[in-house]
């Protein structure tokens, strides 16, 4: 039998130093504003930039996965990473005239490799056999929330340290990373993946809404994580007055352990994936209303933490009952999946900027600061955690409507998601 137990580690490696990736850019925003003159505007637009090309990739897995050889695809893909990140320190570097575009291409660059690696790792990983294929998904996820706390206080220390104006330096430390996986896959032997998903006749229909459900419950469990990860320094820094530092480290920092710490539980201790699902979406929204409604502010940083707890598990907790209840599932469904991550990651923290904006400049805002001593701006991003509440909401109604789906629905190989909900 075939020892996988490199090929694993390959990709447990690659998830933790694909981090950066996601981790780095915002933290560097300031430095590219103040150094280049880059906008604003300009900055959050790379952030779009970089999920509209992991959706794009995604996209194009579910449609046209047969055309790629998986094998040569994973292993290419850590090289496309350091690519990227090469580009995006190099071209400011030389060509400081030219530092926006640089960062417009290094994020194009590396983002195809952040889209393949949401598609073709969790795969690979389901598909090396082991008794506990759950508890080897969580461990993947959680490597990535170990790698974006490590990429947070590293790159936080070093410009304190070294300077923001040496920033290049730190881009190019975390670019080598990457190759190391490379090499590891270079070496390491592939299990076979499916590469579409298949189903007898009568069940098709009922297969694809079940699948339908579970990319709707990524969507809003992505939502409801990656809300707090994009606002969680900015609030912490508006509620609690603190410095942008301790607002990176005890904000996204902190979350980024409990996020981490509970995905690791889980590979070790966990079981029933939907439970878990159900009571992360309903911890997920009493803490956003916390958040926006305590008038504490301690209570508030308190929720914003705890939030890494309740949304730990809503991504990969989604791929799992996906794997645990649907049989056959092939690569297409795991970057259908992805694109529902992907886009829900894209769309929910721009809204809940959207609405910090709105209530922010209202004179609904004004009265009410006056009567509660908060300024509009507090009074925003306490509205926006509120409605950001209604993400792991709906993602609530989601399961539910899953749970009676799977009641009804019996796989047709026998053995494989047959267990139900319990």
């Amino acid at each position: 039998m075939q020892n996988y137990k490199r090929t694993k580690l390959s990709c447990y490696y690659s998830y933790l130093s694909m981090a950066s990736i996601f981790s780095l850019p915002p933290l560097l925003f300031n430095t590219f504003h103040d150094i280049y003159g880059v906008s604003y505007t300009l900055l959050g637009t790379l952030v779009a930039v970089n999920f509209c090309t992991q959706l794009t990739i995604d996209l194009i897995f579910t449609f046209f996965t047969k055309y790629f050889n998986i094998k040569k695809t994973v292993t290419v893909m850590p090289l496309i990473t350091s690519i990227g990140m090469l580009i995006y320190a190099l071209v400011p570097w030389f060509f400081p005239e030219y530092a926006y575009i640089g960062l417009v291409i290094g994020t194009c660059v590396f983002s195809i490799s952040a889209g393949l690696s949401e598609v073709l790792l969790s795969p690979v990983v389901a598909a090396i056999p082991s008794e506990t294929p759950d508890r080897d998904m969580s461990l993947l996820h959680s490597l990535y929330a170990y790698g974006v706390v490590s990429v947070v206080v590293i790159s936080t220390l070093f410009l304190r340290i070294f300077g923001t104006e040496n920033w290049m330096y730190l881009t190019l430390f975390w670019a080598a990373l990457p190759v190391i996986a490379f090499f590891m896959f270079s070496t390491s032997p592939m299990p076979e993946v499916n590469v579409s998903s298949s189903e007898n006749g009568k069940n098709a229909s009922k297969k694809h809404l079940i699948m339908t459900l579970c990319v709707l419950c990524i969507f809003f469990g992505s939502a409801a994580e990656n809300s707090m990860t994009n606002w969680i320094s900015s609030y912490i820094e508006s509620a609690l007055h603190l410095p942008k530092v301790l607002g990176d480290i005890l904000g996204m920092a902190l979350f980024g352990i409990c996020l981490g710490l509970t995905r690791t539980w889980y590979a070790k201790k966990g079981k029933n994936i939907y439970r878990v699902l159900f009571f992360g979406m309903t911890g997920a929204a009493i803490c956003y209303l916390i958040a926006g409604l305590s008038p504490v502010p301690v209570l508030s940083l308190f929720a914003c933490v705890l939030m890494g707890i309740c949304t730990s598990m809503l991504w990969p907790g989604s791929l799992i009952l996906m794997e645990e209840k649907l049989p056959h599932v092939g690569v297409a469904a795991y970057a259908l999946m992805a694109a529902g991550g992907d886009f829900g990651a894209s769309i929910a923290p721009q809204m809940l900027g959207i609405v910090v904006d709105k209530v922010s400049e209202s004179s609904f805002a004004l009265n009410l600061s006056e009567s509660l001593s908060l300024t509009t701006e507090q009074i925003g991003m306490k509205a926006g955690m509120i409605a950001a509440a209604v993400f792991p909401c709906i993602g609530i109604g989601i399961l539910l409507i899953i749970r009676k789906k799977l009641a009804s629905y019996q796989p047709s190989a026998p053995g494989l998601g047959d267990e139900g909900v319990s």
